[in-house]
């Protein structure tokens, strides 16, 4: 539901804003086509009015409401806390406090902000089958399947939604943001349980494919190595036992067969039979023959070519609300664009359209989920253009 209010700027020099009407957003509120502005290849939000919402933890008890946004979501300046309590964009349970308020254990926090999405790769959501109780579609890379960190709209479920109508949607597995290829989304919540239950019942079998370095062995390999995901660094390591036999991280297990390779580079079938976080990439890099085009397991002079500025994951871990803060429900080319959305006083990311630290360089995985079955159905996706190496 919409929250209006005639926004008081304090201490602000826009003229315009002591009579503006903001229309607060929140997860209620469906993403429509008009909320994309396509520019240079990439698909932009236009920046929205957004209610995030959260209730205060133990450690945060006890601190002022200053101090306790300052120190716990870093990516705005002090000074912008101190404006955004004092003009009412930080709340607590509904009213506005003074900068000097101490907050309590549960109390609710109400932040008010002018909300900035990364920017995805102007791709179509292509329709694959659209069944009474199952859709599947061709996920474009670098963009999420559902609402994370700063994106809401410029999601797979969300695009849906907009241009298409199609809602409610239950996706049924994932795929990493910068993987393209077969999502598979249920039309309900039983059709949803019903994949669930096949698939922890082990019975759902998953094929990949990779454009990988070099020249990939030509029998078929399994790969057994742990694998151990840093939340706080955003990467997976491959792990084997020790001297002590001890092993870090969560077992699993992933096939690998080569397809073609033209001496340089190699298409590979890869199965997983486990679903760990970055597995097939960081399994891959385990073979000696990681993603070619994978800045994150590649070397280090490889993923120093991106130093310069920060991907999308990095700028939404530094946007100012870490994962505790959350919605309601759940969890480059030229910038200037004051003719697409309206330029907010207080925002520390306008007048740019994309968030502030985004760099825009980095480009889709040649990573490709092509098939999903299970007893008595099978759901495939075209292959993308990497895919055929020259003979």
């Amino acid at each position: 539901m919409n929250k209006r209010k005639r926004e008081e700027e304090a201490g602000n020099s826009n003229s315009n804003s002591n009579s503006m009407e903001i229309v607060w957003q929140t997860p209620a509120n469906p993403p429509e086509s008009q909320d994309y502005i396509l520019r240079n290849g990439r698909r932009h939000v236009r920046p929205y009015y957004f209610e995030f919402i959260s209730h205060v933890k133990n450690r945060w008890a006890g601190k002022t409401i200053v101090d306790l946004f300052a120190e716990e979501f870093k990516g705005r300046p002090y000074d912008y806390y101190v404006s955004a309590v004092k003009c009412g964009r930080i709340q607590v349970d509904g009213e506005i406090v003074p900068v000097s308020y101490i907050v309590k254990q549960s109390q609710k926090i109400s932040h008010f902000l002018h909300r900035h999405e990364p920017p995805v790769m102007a791709y179509d959501v292509s329709v694959l089958q659209n069944e009474p109780d199952v859709l599947t579609v061709c996920k474009p890379a670098s963009v999420p399947v559902h609402p994370c960190g700063q994106y809401r709209k410029n999601t797979i479920v969300g695009i849906l939604q907009a241009e298409y109508g199609l809602a409610p949607l239950f996706p049924i597995h994932r795929l990493d943001r910068l993987v393209s290829g077969l999502l598979i989304l249920a039309r309900n919540a039983s059709k949803a349980d019903f994949f669930r239950q096949q698939i922890e019942a082990g019975l759902v079998q998953k094929q990949y494919i990779a454009k990988v370095i070099g020249v990939f062995p030509e029998d078929e390999i399994v790969v057994d190595a742990n694998i151990d995901y840093n939340a706080r660094e955003g990467r997976s390591t491959a792990e084997v036992e020790n001297a002590n036999g001890a092993v870090k991280g969560k077992a699993a297990s992933t096939k690998f067969t080569r397809i073609s390779t033209d001496g340089t580079h190699s298409i590979v079938l890869c199965e997983p039979i486990t679903g760990r976080t970055h597995q097939i990439r960081v399994h891959l890099q385990y073979t000696g023959h990681p993603i070619a085009n994978d800045m994150l397991y590649l070397s280090e002079h490889v993923i120093g070519r991106s130093a310069g500025g920060m991907s999308a994951d990095r700028a939404a871990a530094n946007s100012g609300h870490s994962p505790e803060f959350i919605f309601h429900d759940n969890c480059p080319g030229e910038e200037n664009s004051r003719d697409d959305f309206s330029i907010d006083p207080m925002c520390t990311n306008c007048p740019n359209l994309a968030p502030k630290g985004y760099d825009g360089l980095e480009e889709g995985l040649w990573l490709h989920c092509f098939r999903y079955s299970g007893p008595g159905w099978t759901y495939e996706c075209p292959y993308p253009d990497w895919a055929s190496l020259p003979e």
